[in-house]
């Protein structure tokens, strides 16, 4: 199965849960791009619209590509007061527009799913020259590396799906790399930066977040339910109180 596709199965579930983008963010890409009322726009993975209204609200033409279908009907009916909104149900690879016609091209944590060496070179041939690549990323990083209870919650993954693949808080080489792929294939002027939001989860509420992640939906069932029943037993030990730390990465460039 297409893991991008199990976003598409519990569409409600993931626009209440998944991490909206702060209000410095989209300021900082406004200014950057100049957007405005006659600018059009492509939105790459919608999903349920958590990085769309404040692009709508500039006026601009935005046409959000989406490929899960109930995501993007979804969306389309979220935001059906705004004339200046479409929605293209199809894989971003597969979408099709006149090239150099885009002002301005932007994913939020969604660009990855789609390869480099596909997903670089048609966005800057679709983009109009000056035009801006903006892509965002939200990382959530469970509490803290000497909080008990992060220990904990990374105990039950090791027993259950064990990994020697280690979550860095502050991932500066990630930030280099996409950063240089970015120049890489052409585009300039890129601009990095950092938003730092904190989000708090009963045990219910953490684990309705968990299954709008892929690689947890993905589990099979009678490991994702061992998983979830600990993980929330663990929650409900410390209090049924558990801090998310959101880091936010920003990249800026022009065509």
């Amino acid at each position: 199965m297409d893991l991008r596709l199990t976003f598409n199965e519990d569409v409600k579930n993931y626009d209440r849960w998944r991490p909206t983008y702060c209000d410095e963010l989209f300021i900082d890409i406004m200014e950057y791009s100049q957007m405005e009322q006659d600018k059009k726009a492509i939105e790459i993975g919608v999903g349920t619209g958590q990085a769309t209204r404040p692009f709508l609200e500039t006026g601009c033409q935005l046409t959000a590509i989406e490929l899960g279908k109930n995501l993007a009907e979804y969306s389309k009916v979220k935001f059906q007061e705004y004339e200046n909104f479409a929605v293209c149900n199809t894989p971003f690879e597969e979408f099709e527009c006149p090239d150099e016609s885009i002002d301005i091209i932007y994913s939020a944590t969604a660009f990855h799913w789609i390869s480099d060496e596909i997903g670089y070179p048609k966005v800057y041939r679709l983009l109009k020259t000056d035009g801006t690549l903006a892509l965002f990323w939200n990382k959530p990083f469970v509490a803290r590396e000497n909080d008990e209870l992060h220990q904990k919650i990374q105990g039950i993954y090791q027993k259950y799906r064990p990994s020697t693949t280690k979550m860095i808080e502050a991932d500066t080489e990630r930030y280099t790399t996409i950063s240089k792929t970015i120049q890489t294939y052409g585009f300039r002027d890129v601009v990095v930066k950092f938003y730092h939001l904190t989000r708090t989860f009963s045990s219910n509420d953490y684990i309705a977040l968990l299954n709008t992640y892929s690689d947890h939906r993905s589990m099979p069932s009678t490991l994702k339910e061992s998983v979830e029943n600990e993980i929330k037993e663990a929650i409900i030990q410390f209090g049924d109180v558990l801090f998310v730390y959101d880091t936010i990465d920003l990249y800026l460039a022009r065509k």
